[in-house]
């Protein structure tokens, strides 16, 4: 679950509303079609997109706003504040929310070169300076 300013609490977006909040992120307000043109060919169908875009809004995600028959989507949460929400809920999930069990893994699994681990230790070392203030 992830936390936001806008609804107490949000749950984890599959990955086809995934794609349609990147795509509102990117572009920020959009009709459907706005959306459907940023999707690569082939082109998801019209109805798809559409029923997709009302499930972010009954999930108070996305809102809109009317112009008679038609509706222009925008995202009610930030990128960031997705990202922030995910990695939480990941540390949480699946690390114990222990740093120290994420750094281990990411080592244990040599999915950090030299120059990363080399940005990683100085950002804890900045980290702990700040805690010791």
């Amino acid at each position: 679950m992830l936390i936001n300013k806008t609804q107490q609490v949000m749950t984890t977006l599959t990955k086809a509303e995934e794609k349609i909040m990147k795509i509102l992120w990117d572009i920020e307000r959009g009709f459907i079609k706005d959306i459907i043109e940023q999707y690569p060919d082939p082109k998801p169908p019209y109805n798809s997109v559409s029923t997709i875009v009302r499930v972010l809004v009954q999930k108070n995600i996305v809102d809109y706003t009317a112009y008679g028959k038609s509706y222009q989507y925008y995202p009610l949460i930030s990128r960031e504040e997705y990202r922030k929400g995910q990695l939480s809920r990941l540390v949480s999930d699946y690390y114990n929310n222990s740093l120290k069990q994420v750094v281990n893994f990411f080592s244990e699994s040599k999915k950090l070169d030299e120059k990363e681990l080399d940005e990683v230790m100085k950002m804890l070392e900045d980290l702990k300076g700040k805690k010791d203030d």
